[in-house]
C-alpha cells in the first residue's frame, strides 16, 4: 500500500510515518516542509508545503494521512488546509484521505448536541484550534466526493503516554476506558490510524479512540 503523510516531522505525523514504516509492507513518503527535520529515514521524502501541493503530488497514493497542526495564532488554517486538499481529492474515490483530527468537535450527550468544546470547563487556550477543526469537521461530513476518514483523540492525547498497542474505538461521542478517564497516547493513536489505513473500517465517517 502506498501511503503518504502530510507534516511528518510534527508529533502525530512522525509517530504515525514510524508506525506505517514498522509494519515493514508499505511505501510511505514523508510530505514535509523542511527535510532536515526529519532526520534518517527509509521512507521516501517530499519537501513541500501542504499549500503548495498539487494533484499530481497526491493521485497514485491509496492513503494520504493528514497530520496537518496549524500553528498557534493561525489556528483558521486548519480550515483552509482541508478545503485545500479536499479540492485536490475530490472526485478520487481510490485515494483515501484520513484526518488526525481534535477531540473538541467530539459529543459529551447522548443526543449529541454538545460538543466537548462547548462545555464550561474546556480551557480557553485551546478554544480557537479546537473550533477551527471543528468547523473544518462540519464540512468535510458533508462531503460526499471525497473518500474520507476522520479519527479523533480522546480528550487527553498524550505525548507522553506509553505505546501500549493497544486502544478501544467509539463513533462521535466522547469515551472514557476503565479507570474512567478519557486517554490515548501518540503511540497508540498511531497505531489505530495505521489500523484503519490497512482495514478501511470507517468510510467517510469520524471515529475516536481511547485506551483500554
Amino acid at each position: 500500500m502506498k501511503i503518504a503523510i502530510i507534516g511528518a516531522t510534527g508529533k502525530a505525523g512522525h509517530l504515525i510515518l514510524e508506525e506505517a514504516l514498522a509494519r515493514g509492507n508499505h511505501e510511505v513518503t514523508a510530505i514535509v516542509r523542511n527535510r532536515a527535520k526529519l532526520g534518517e529515514t527509509t521512507a521516501k521524502v517530499m519537501e513541500k508545503d501542504l499549500f503548495d501541493l498539487e494533484e499530481s503530488d497526491l493521485i497514485g497514493q491509496d492513503i494520504v494521512i493528514d497530520a496537518f497542526n496549524a500553528p498557534a495564532g493561525k489556528e483558521e488554517l486548519h480550515v483552509a488546509s482541508l478545503a485545500h486538499l479536499t479540492t485536490l481529492l475530490e472526485g478520487h474515490p481510490e485515494v483515501r484521505l484520513l484526518i488526525v483530527g481534535g477531540a473538541g468537535s467530539l459529543y459529551v450527550d447522548q443526543e449529541e448536541t454538545i460538543r466537548v468544546m462547548d462545555t464550561p470547563d474546556f480551557p480557553a487556550a485551546f478554544l480557537p484550534t479546537a473550533s477551527n477543526m471543528g468547523k473544518a469537521f462540519d464540512t468535510l461530513r458533508q462531503n460526499q466526493q471525497l473518500n474520507w476518514t476522520y479519527l479523533s483523540p480522546a480528550a487527553f492525547f498524550n505525548y507522553e503516554g506509553e505505546r501500549t498497542g493497544t486502544y478501544q474505538t467509539g463513533g462521535n461521542q466522547l469515551r472514557v476506558n476503565a479507570a474512567g478517564q478519557s486517554e490515548i497516547s501518540y503511540a497508540d493513536y498511531a497505531i489505530a490510524m495505521i489500523d484503519e489505513a490497512e482495514k478501511g473500517e470507517h468510510i467517510r465517517a469520524r471515529f475516536s479512540v481511547v485506551s483500554q
